[in-house]
């Protein structure tokens, strides 16, 4: 066991910095960056992008050298920059560490990022984990509560369609789960508000936010009421595509494990059906759908929830990375995607450890990884 958990943490190291190779080779090819950035705000030409910068703020204060010599000179490299003191471009490439090539940039990066210092934002004056921690609440919400309803709902529906394979019930379940997984869960959204948010017909939830203002007046119990009622329309926006994958992944391991020979073998002895299934079935078809929850909560937790934060105004860790991405805020783009990875790849390890703790006949350490 300790040689497996070995094996693949040390494999997680290689795969890391594949993924932070290919993303930083992507940039580097990517149009635009943060010294465009600036230089088009300067000019009045930014268009693009969502949060405030604050960190060229005092280079923009500087921009009188606009008109100066050498103004073209800096147009060949950055377009838009024309008319703009090249020393001041200058200021702005040091200040975002493009003065260094791009390999050493690479290394200094994959070196901070061993000892965890993902450095300042851009364009925001806090650092990459502060960001992180002030949009994790709602991104665990999130994720806590579509996990725990996902699976309160997927099991026992999943447990019926397989007792009842074939019949009208299993059908249009199927039917209803297929077609909630086919729609898209920001158009769903969209019809939620219209139907009651205040859209066109009724206002019973509201818009904005996980608490409402004043939150932390309110006495203890009317704080979770008011938390849940919040949440109400982006979990069943986040819920209406979750429930597929594992109700039908319930159903058939169920119905493997009832054609197996020990089921029959019990149902001769004369259990009932209730003894059957939940006293030698249960446990058996249960082990995936068990071992499976780390990644499920993990998936939950960052996928999907961009276009539900945007709808609903709810600032978490999608809308960080989106609007980072527009910004081009590096710091915030690299440091989250390497938070990101490493917890996917911990989750993965998780998961096949959390199988070999339940059912100990698997036997990863046996096999190469």
């Amino acid at each position: 066991m300790s040689a497996y958990i070995a094996r693949r943490i040390l494999l997680m190291i290689p795969t890391l910095l594949g993924i932070l190779f290919i993303s930083f080779v992507v940039v580097q090819f990517a149009p635009g960056g943060p010294v465009e950035r600036v230089i088009a705000q300067l000019s009045g030409a930014d268009t693009g992008g969502s949060s405030r910068i604050s960190g060229g703020g005092d280079f923009a204060q500087r921009a009188p050298g606009q008109g100066g010599p050498g103004g073209d000179a800096v147009s060949s490299k950055y377009r838009g920059a024309q008319g703009l003191d090249p020393e001041f471009i200058k200021k702005l490439e040091v200040q975002f560490g493009f003065d260094k090539p791009a390999p050493e940039r690479f290394a200094l990066m994959v070196w901070n990022y061993a000892r965890f210092d993902f450095g300042m934002s851009y364009f925001r004056t806090v650092s990459v984990i502060q960001l992180v921690k002030e949009k994790l609440p709602v991104s665990i919400s999130l994720g806590i509560w579509l996990t725990l309803l996902t699976y309160l709902i997927s099991i026992p529906l999943g447990i019926r369609k397989a007792v009842k394979d074939g019949t009208r019930f299993d059908t249009w379940t199927s039917a209803v789960i297929v077609l909630g997984y086919a729609i898209p869960g920001f158009l769903f959204a969209i019809l939620l508000i219209i139907l009651f948010a205040g859209g066109s017909f009724f206002n019973w939830f509201p818009l904005r936010g996980l608490t409402s203002d004043g939150w932390s007046q309110f006495p203890w119990y009317w704080k979770i009421i008011d938390y849940f009622w919040h949440l109400t329309l982006p979990l069943i926006s986040l819920a209406l595509g979750a429930f597929a994958t594992m109700t039908f992944l319930t159903k058939n391991s169920f119905l493997d494990e009832i054609r197996k020979q020990y089921v029959m073998t019990a149902r001769a002895k004369g259990c009932s059906e209730n003894q059957v299934l939940y006293g030698h079935i249960f446990r058996n078809a249960m082990l995936i759908v068990i071992a499976g929850f780390p990644g499920a909560f993990i998936s939950a937790f960052f996928s999907g929830s961009l276009l539900i934060e945007t709808i609903f105004s709810l600032d978490g860790l999608g809308l960080l990375g989106f609007e980072s991405v527009l910004n081009r805020d590096y710091p915030v783009v690299f440091g989250t995607l390497y938070i990101f990875s490493l917890m996917g790849l911990v989750v993965n390890l998780i998961s096949d450890l959390t199988y070999m703790w339940i059912d100990p006949r698997i036997d990863f350490e046996a096999r190469e990884v």
